[in-house]
């Protein structure tokens, strides 16, 4: 018997070990992953015009910014993933005031924080399709918001969140810059551009950078740790909507048969719905073309 259980403690002792490494290496190799510094390429930058001025508060909707950021972009949850770490979007208008706009745009473009490190959660790959003019109207906006409201909690990963950062869950945003530059929608002409355009910065963060649907950059994060919805489809899909129904989708986040969406129709009651009919319009002109192509 006492033969038996030295073997036991002995058994305990190696596996306890071993977890041990295991957790060090976990913990060193993503620390590593996220010192990594990278250099940000200079921003071309457009002074805003009036009217994109007037209409920055309505794209910050529909980019999602005050989704994440919260009211005001005061610093906001996230995830409520505890179990990868407390995923808290920064008070904006605190962290900015000792920000150029060079360093504002390679954060919102780039995914490259001012001491180079890069950025996770943060959807730089998809912005990195606005134009110069948006984001300094965004920029521009963002620095006549009050700045009294405390910092927010720092960003940390928990072990899990780590191991997900070294399997490629939880990406590195300046490395989905160039995934998203590379694999653009197609270009169906100057009568779509517009649509098309709004397709990229809206619609491509869930439904892939080309539209195409299925596995995108971080759909394993959102699945696994999000709302729970699968993956993505193609947006050849919209071929299957007429005007209303897709007003409608935008609008409400309801298909057709009433159904609920999961993010879609999420995003669609807090950020989509701020589209214009215009906007809606030539968005689904474009994906329509797209889907007869």
């Amino acid at each position: 018997m006492g033969r038996a259980a030295k073997w036991i403690g002995i058994t305990i002792s190696a596996i306890a070990a071993g977890l041990l490494v295991a957790s060090a290496a976990i913990y060193f190799r993503s620390e590593r992953l996220l010192s990594q510094r990278y250099q940000a390429k200079p921003e071309q930058l457009v002074r805003p015009s009036a009217a994109a001025l007037a209409d920055a508060p309505r794209q910050a909707r529909l980019l999602g910014c005050l989704s994440c950021h919260g009211a005001g972009l005061r610093g906001n949850e996230v995830f409520d993933a505890p179990s990868i770490g407390d995923m808290i979007a920064p008070n904006l208008p605190r962290l900015i005031q000792h920000r150029t706009d060079q360093q504002i745009a390679a954060a919102i473009r780039q995914g490259i924080s001012l001491d180079g490190r890069p950025l996770l959660v943060m959807p730089s790959g998809l912005f990195s399709r606005l134009t110069g003019e948006e984001v300094s109207a965004l920029i521009a906006w963002m620095r006549t918001l009050p700045a009294e409201a405390p910092p927010s909690t720092p960003f940390r990963l928990t072990l899990l969140g780590r191991w997900m950062l070294l399997n490629g869950d939880l990406p590195k945003q300046p490395d989905l810059v160039p995934v998203y530059q590379r694999r653009q929608p197609p270009d169906l002409g100057p009568q779509y551009a517009r649509g098309r355009h709004i397709a990229t910065i809206t619609c491509a963060e869930c439904h892939s950078p080309d539209l195409r649907g299925g596995e995108r950059p971080h759909a394993d994060f959102n699945t696994k740790f999000g709302d729970g919805t699968p993956a993505s489809p193609d947006l050849d899909m919209v071929g299957a909507y007429d005007l209303p129904a897709f007003t409608r989708l935008l609008r409400t986040g309801k298909p057709p048969d009433g159904r609920d969406l999961g993010m879609m129709s999420s995003v669609a009651r807090d950020d989509f719905k701020h589209f214009t009919d215009e906007e809606i319009g030539a968005l689904h002109a474009y994906l329509s073309a797209r889907a007869r192509r």
